[in-house]
Order: structure tokens, then C-alpha cells, then sequence
């Protein structure tokens, strides 16, 4: 099984750097495009849309929705956009995902609110349609493959340091109803983790705006882990333990990028905010 996953994580790996360093702009969106509709597959059964026919037609939505965003903020053609129009989507997203937060605190009582598979299937839409047009916006910057790679290097640092202090420390439950394996001490070590990958990149870039990549790097962080609760939380009333069965060793593309879900909106509205550039 280790081994299974290694292989996995190594040809995804090689993978998303190729298609982040070598293809174009417009093909990079391409990719963007199949990755969100692989999700909208496996977002679909999230919701409780098990049969083909609908998993299809969700898919459908969640592509017309996201080639509509594409269209109205601008980046067709020249790969110009609309700032007002990207900046309206990635506020919207992140209300929304404040809003994700006080579901997942209040778990089980807020399936209430949101366990229809119709709410759930809107849930879907609200997570995948900003998370790509996030994408689309970073990648298009000056050096957006790197600020690309940036926002994953921050998911993962946080990923990694949550496991190993968790591991070493956890006693204190982050989301026992959501996520049980998930700890305080876990949550504490993945900021730090990022905190520390922050104080980095500042360092390398240098001049004085070296403490942006901080306020930066921390909300980031911050909403890498409840994009991570939030899609547990719908497995867990699904009752799924894994999106799907698509990667081997990994489960579904949906377990490997919930936490950039809710990071890659955060990460480019910060951007958009500050100006900042590597």
C-alpha cells in the first residue's frame, strides 16, 4: 500500500510540473478545465447523485458555470481580464467559505442546513467554480507557475507539519465529529510549518515587502484546513471514506486537492490585494 502510494504521488508529481512549467497559458486552463471535471465526477456522488446520467449532468453544470466565470472575468482571447470581475468571484468565495466554517464548527447539527443532495450538489459548485478561476488568475501572473507552485508548497507544508506534530503531540481533537484523527497540536504544527515556509520565501525574494509573503502564506494556511474538514465533513455524512477509487493508494482527485479548494481562492484574492509578485 506505502508503495502504491509513493508511485502515485511521484507520477502526479511529475505530472502537475509539467503541465505547470511547459505548457502555455491557454493549455495550463485546459488542464484546469478536465481537473474540475474529474471533481464535478466525483462531487456528484459527494452529493448524493450516484447514477451516470446525473453524474454527467452535474459535470455539465459545473463546466458551463466555470467556462461562464472564464468568460465574464475577461481571460478568453489575449488572456486579459476583468480584475473587478475576478475580485467579486474570489470575494464571494471566500464569504462562502466562511459560512463552510460554521457548518463544519456545528457539525452534525448543521446537516440540517445542507444535507439535501440539491444543497450539497450548490456546496460543490460554490467549491469547485472559484477554485479554478483562482487557478486561471494566479497562473496568468507574472511568474504564475511559480506563485502556482507556491500555493501547493503551502498546502503541503501545512499538510505535512499538521501530520508529524499531530503524530508527536496530538491529545486535543481539532473536529472529533468531522475529522477524529485531527488535533489542535496538529493545527498549531502545520501554521508553523507554513509560518516557517513563509519566512523563506521572504527571505529569498527580499527588498521590503518580505513580510507579505506572510500575510500571505498564514490565511492560506488557515483555509488549506478547512477545505480539507469541509470535504470530510460531506464524506462523513455520505458515508464515503474516499471521493473515489481513481488514484491508487490516494483514493479520488477530490482527497488530494480539498485543501486547495478553499487555498487557491484565499492565496489569489491576497495577491490581488497586495500587488505582490515573486
Amino acid at each position: 500500500m506505502l508503495k502504491e502510494r509513493l508511485v502515485t504521488a511521484i507520477l502526479l508529481a511529475l505530472v502537475f510540473l509539467a503541465v505547470l512549467f511547459y505548457l502555455p497559458v491557454g493549455l495550463f486552463s485546459l488542464f484546469i478545465i478536465l481537473a474540475v471535471l474529474m471533481a464535478a465526477w466525483e462531487w456528484a456522488n459527494l452529493a448524493g447523485f450516484s447514477r451516470v446520467p446525473q453524474r454527467l449532468a452535474y459535470q455539465a453544470v459545473v463546466v458551463t458555470l466555470f467556462g461562464s466565470a472564464i468568460y465574464f472575468t475577461g481571460f478568453s482571447g489575449a488572456w486579459m481580464f476583468d480584475e473587478a470581475a475576478v475580485r467579486g468571484i474570489l470575494v464571494a468565495s471566500c464569504i462562502w467559505w466562511a459560512l463552510a466554517l460554521l457548518w463544519v464548527q456545528s457539525y452534525p447539527q448543521s446537516a440540517v442546513l445542507w444535507g439535501n443532495r440539491w444543497l450539497r450538489g450548490l456546496i460543490g459548485l460554490l467549491v469547485l467554480v472559484p477554485t479554478g478561476v483562482a487557478c486561471v488568475y494566479i497562473r496568468i501572473q507574472p511568474q504564475g507557475a511559480w506563485l502556482i507552485l507556491m500555493v501547493v508548497a503551502i498546502v503541503v507544508s501545512a499538510d505535512v507539519g499538521a501530520y508529524f506534530s499531530g503524530k508527536a503531540f496530538g491529545k486535543h481533537k481539532l473536529a472529533p465529529a468531522v475529522s477524529p484523527g485531527k488535533s489542535w497540536e496538529g493545527f498549531w504544527g502545520g501554521l508553523g510549518a507554513a509560518t516557517v515556509l513563509a519566512l523563506v520565501i521572504g527571505a529569498i525574494t527580499g527588498g521590503a515587502q518580505w513580510w507579505v509573503p506572510l500575510a500571505l502564506v498564514i490565511p492560506t494556511s488557515l483555509a488549506s484546513v478547512l477545505g480539507d474538514l469541509l470535504e470530510s465533513m460531506i464524506k462523513r455524512h455520505r458515508g464515503l471514506k474516499d471521493s473515489s477509487h481513481i488514484l491508487p493508494g490516494h483514493g479520488g482527485l477530490m482527497d488530494r486537492v480539498d485543501s486547495l479548494t478553499a487555498a487557491a481562492p484565499v492565496f489569489a484574492l491576497g495577491l490581488m490585494l497586495s500587488g505582490w509578485r515573486l
